[in-house]
């Protein structure tokens, strides 16, 4: 358990999130999702609006299989699991980081540094090798995909039209 947890986290109460593929249980992590989506943006740039707009409507509490029905007839060649398992599994871990990240964060609500890189994996043209490894390595995702939903963020908004933070 990572040392900045011990204090503060339950045992018995323990957020953890796992999978079953292929007769093998695992517990797969945010990049699966960030991957996947970037995976699937990059061969149908087409959807990037729509998969913006459902993993956002994911993000303020809407169903995610509601939210992926108009995806799920659409083909992907590349991905990593159904749409309906990565839709599934980004609310999961907004919800893992809203109960299991203890400490300050720099984000309100704390669910925010998780769905502004999934925005970002999404929208952003920039190499999947260097947006893994700014994941892997802590670092915040763009201030464009989070300032305005920022509850903590002096460029805080309330009343933002949907995609607000794609560059026109």
């Amino acid at each position: 358990m990572p040392k900045s947890l011990k204090n503060d986290y339950d045992l018995a109460r323990n957020f953890q999130i796992w999978l079953s593929h292929n007769y093998r249980n695992f517990k797969p992590n945010h990049l699966r999702v960030l991957i996947d989506l970037n995976l699937r943006v990059r061969a149908r740039p087409d959807l990037k609006n729509k998969l913006l707009l459902a993993f956002d409507n994911i993000f303020y509490g809407n169903d995610p299989i509601e939210e992926i029905k108009a995806l799920e007839s659409e083909h992907f060649p590349y991905y990593l699991n159904s749409i309906k398992i990565i839709a599934s599994l980004s609310q999961l871990f907004l919800i893992e980081q809203e109960l299991n990240y203890t400490q300050n964060s720099n984000y309100d609500p704390k669910s925010l540094f998780y769905q502004g890189w999934v925005r970002q994996f999404i929208d952003n043209p920039k190499e999947i090798d260097n947006m893994c490894m700014s994941v892997a390595r802590y670092q915040p995702p763009r201030s464009q995909y989070t300032d305005k939903e920022n509850k903590k963020s002096r460029k805080y908004q309330v009343n933002l039209k949907s995609l607000w933070y794609i560059e026109s």
